[in-house]
């Protein structure tokens, strides 16, 4: 499949790459929600180090009306930090409460500086009724500069594909964060809302 083309090649690119915004500081929990056109879900994770995290995410999927969930468990592929800059490579994976033929992997990862923002997911998912992958990408810039504990905002460009609906999705979408809240929203008449929050603790 094209995916698995595209996470080889990509892993081989970035692989002197990483950072963690999936995992969370060691014996540190993150609570997090989703909703675009494809499904709602509840997902919490639990950091045992600051490499890996095991989680558990309650899905209603609106494209084939059902509901599961899925035991996931992220890993840390590689991680740089410069004075400038951070970037991060994770490998990402699920295993259905429908069973062992119901499950997903893939990659994503980012790169920042306090002014720009590049991120990346690619993900196949394996079902009983149809495989599929799906793919986004993400680009941004902070229209200002805040100090530790101050309001972030970031203004972004994001553009996503599943296989199953075969046309690409751009829209814009802006990310707030402050402290250990983060919420991220987008919209496109097509795909309709694109919503994130998040919660560290």
């Amino acid at each position: 499949m094209g995916i698995r083309l595209l996470i080889i090649l990509f892993f081989f690119l970035v692989s002197n790459s990483g950072e963690t915004r999936p995992i969370s500081y060691s014996g540190g929990s993150t609570a997090m929600t989703f909703s675009d056109n494809m499904k709602n879900s509840i997902y919490y994770h639990f950091s045992p180090s600051h490499k890996y995290s095991l989680g558990i995410e309650a899905i209603e999927d609106k494209f084939f009306g059902s509901n599961y969930s899925y035991f996931r468990f992220t890993y840390l592929l590689d991680r740089k930090n410069t004075q400038n800059s951070q970037r991060n490579l994770y490998f990402q994976s699920g295993v259905s409460s429908k069973g062992f033929d119901n499950f997903f992997y893939g990659i994503h990862g980012d790169w920042e500086t306090r002014r720009l923002f590049f991120g990346f997911s690619l993900k196949q998912v394996e079902n009983e009724k149809k495989d599929y992958y799906d793919q986004s990408y993400q680009l941004g810039f902070a229209p200002y500069l805040g100090n530790y504990g101050d309001l972030h905002t970031w203004i972004m460009l994001k553009t996503k594909r599943n296989s199953l609906i075969s046309e690409w999705s751009t829209y814009p979408v802006l990310k707030f964060f402050k402290g250990n809240v983060l919420m991220e929203f987008g919209y496109n008449d097509k795909t309709e809302w694109d919503l994130h929050l998040m919660y560290r603790f």
